[in-house]
């Protein structure tokens, strides 16, 4: 059969294209939470909170000098995303005062609640930075650390970087010294040119990005906008941006199992675990034609996967 996917074209490194005077493009990511910000208006549904619960207080001052460096080395951090001639554009800020204000709290439920309500302050990303922190002492003598990263400046795979970077901060100024680390090999402005430049414009019918859509455009025509189940709740009329994690654990050998079927088919694990999801899906009554999104880290090159950044 003929194959009618998109070219493979060859994914470089980042190279070191020309930054515009702070006014570089956002990544196609970034352009649609931009847009969803300004289209909903600053909120925290797009906020992804990291949440660590401390055993003991850590040092306050060694605290923010390391969440200082945490910012000064990731770009992205310290961006702000305003608009000129209604072209959205990267603010990378130089001297973003970052601060950790530390706030007393019960155990239980006072600090569950005054977590929550920290981590749902809503973010205008257009003159606000994307990222605040804020520790919170608790009576018990544990802690809790709260890390408000925005979307547009985070997303799974960051989340590791960040704390990683962050681990070492703290240990380096605990002990009065600054962090010994080597200069991030590309920030996300790098990545945001070289995705432009490879990508290519979508109007331009012989870039990869015209390809790329073309394709998509004709493999999801005609899906349904939602997949419906026979016992689904009825659906808001307005957006409640309410959503919920199931998880399940798979036993020793189910996990055999499914991956001899995979090895079986020539597949991936991933690949035959989303197959028993659509097979799932389609018994309770979802239809044949399922689409199942699955996020991605988006990083091509090893040089992309020690910056944080929105995928």
């Amino acid at each position: 059969m003929p194959d009618h996917r998109p070219r493979r074209r060859p994914t470089r490194p980042p190279p070191p294209l020309p930054r515009s005077s702070n006014r570089d493009p956002l990544s196609y990511a970034q352009r649609r939470l931009w847009f969803l910000n300004r289209l909903e208006g600053s909120s925290s549904a797009y906020n992804a909170p990291v949440v660590l619960r401390l055993g003991s207080m850590p040092d306050p001052a060694a605290l923010e000098a390391a969440v200082r460096d945490v910012v000064e080395r990731h770009e992205v951090l310290r961006t702000v995303y305003p608009a000129r001639d209604e072209e959205p554009y990267q603010k990378i800020l130089d001297d973003a005062d970052v601060r950790v204000e530390t706030e007393e709290c019960a155990a239980g439920g006072d600090v569950e609640a005054r977590v929550t309500e920290f981590a749902r302050i809503p973010v205008d990303i257009t003159r606000e930075l994307p990222f605040r922190a804020r520790l919170f002492e608790v009576a018990d003598g544990t802690a809790v650390l709260v890390l408000l990263v925005h979307h547009i400046a985070t997303d799974g795979w960051s989340v590791g970087c960040l704390l990683a970077d962050l681990d070492t901060a703290y240990r380096a100024r605990a002990e009065g010294r600054a962090p010994g680390w080597e200069p991030l090999p590309v920030q996300y402005a790098d990545y945001a040119l070289w995705q432009r430049d490879m990508l290519g414009d979508p109007e331009d019918p012989d870039s990869t990005a015209h390809e790329q859509l073309a394709h998509w455009r004709k493999a999801l025509d005609g899906i349904p906008a939602e997949t419906r189940l026979p016992a689904d709740r009825p659906r808001p009329t307005e957006p409640g941006h309410r959503g919920a994690l199931v998880s399940a654990e798979l036993d020793a050998g189910t996990h055999r199992a499914l991956a001899a079927v995979a090895r079986a088919r020539r597949g991936t694990f991933f690949m035959a675990a989303r197959a028993a999801l659509a097979l799932a899906l389609r018994a309770a009554g979802a239809g044949e034609d399922i689409v199942i999104g699955t996020p991605v880290a988006g990083r091509p090159r090893r040089t992309c996967t020690t910056s944080s950044g929105s995928s």
